[in-house]
């Protein structure tokens, strides 16, 4: 069997573990100070926000503003409106920083690898033709181009760029 290390998730898994009271996707839902948690977006049922733990440059997660644990508890609107937020967040990624294609998904369960099991939550992470390289294996670290707060602001312009955010 091979494997994958990633020492580079430790502090994430050790940091949220330890000091998460109540539901993090939950607390950024009521919080105002965007900015500092890293929210993109907010629609009308759905956040858009930079993983501050990223795989990757401009990592979004889009997160139902329902506490929600699994697919089968969203609603006939909620299904709907993920994939506009969806198509929002894929389009200002392709613009503010022109990756070459995405990895997108999610880890339903703490079994299957989910960070955050109790609360729904979709992993966007754009990808570039030659992103993976020997840091992470010689060097045990995760070059990350861009600083999470130059990221936030250039995805926050392409968004507010796009046309149909009432809709949202």
């Amino acid at each position: 069997m091979d494997r994958l290390w990633a020492p580079w998730r430790k502090t994430y898994l050790r940091s949220t573990r330890v000091k998460s009271k109540g539901c993090l996707f939950c607390g950024l839902r009521r919080s105002k100070d965007d900015r500092k948690n890293l929210v993109v977006f907010r629609g009308k049922r759905f956040l858009l926000i930079l993983n501050r733990y990223p795989y990757n440059n401009g990592h979004l997660l889009i997160v139902p503003k329902r506490h929600l644990a699994c697919i089968s508890q969203l609603d006939q609107e909620e299904r709907q409106d993920f994939f506009t937020m969806l198509d929002l967040a894929q389009s200002a990624l392709q613009t503010a920083l022109k990756p070459h294609g995405f990895n997108i998904g999610m880890n339903v369960s703490d079994v299957a690898g989910a960070g955050i099991p109790e609360h729904l939550h979709w992993h966007i992470v754009p990808r570039w033709k030659g992103d993976v390289n020997f840091m992470p294996v010689i060097a045990g670290d995760k070059v990350i181009s861009e600083s999470l707060d130059s990221a936030f602001v250039v995805l926050r312009q392409a968004i507010q760029a796009q046309k149909g955010l009432k809709k949202l």
